[in-house]
């Protein structure tokens, strides 16, 4: 699968300049990418917002079951969830007015994405926020 997102690396460049991130299927577990990559973008001063509903606290921040239950405003919406599973987080992240829908690798719904954009979101898809990071900013 390749980043058939369309945005060139100077959009993505602004993405990062927001610093609010809910992440969709932040896992307890550090071993899974979604911890891994939560934890990175904490250590690079993000300020993230764990989704998950079987969750207390992860990275020791209070965990929401879903994005609606989230009070502050939301940047970037990360997806860790399969792609059948985005629309209707992508709707969530549509009534909170995030700025940004970002599907991890691997990632893909045409149909959520296209709805996004229609709501003047961006829409990044396949990619992982850490590895894009790393390769924007460097290490």
């Amino acid at each position: 699968m390749e980043k058939d997102d369309g945005l060139e690396d100077e959009e993505m460049k602004e993405i990062y300049g927001l610093k609010n991130i809910a992440v969709v299927g932040l896992s307890k577990d550090i071993e899974k990418p979604s911890h891994r990559v939560a934890a990175y973008l904490m250590a690079k001063k993000y300020r993230i917002i764990p989704v998950n509903p079987t969750a207390e606290r992860i990275l020791g921040r209070k965990v929401y079951a879903k994005l609606s239950d989230i009070e502050e405003p939301i940047d970037i919406v990360d997806i860790f969830r399969p792609s059948e599973d985005v629309m209707p987080i992508v709707e969530q992240a549509i009534e909170k007015k995030a700025k940004v829908v970002w599907m991890q690798e691997g990632i893909v719904n045409e149909e959520a994405a296209e709805k996004a954009r229609k709501a003047g979101m961006k829409v990044v898809m396949n990619r992982c926020m850490m590895k894009e990071h790393k390769r924007l900013f460097g290490e």
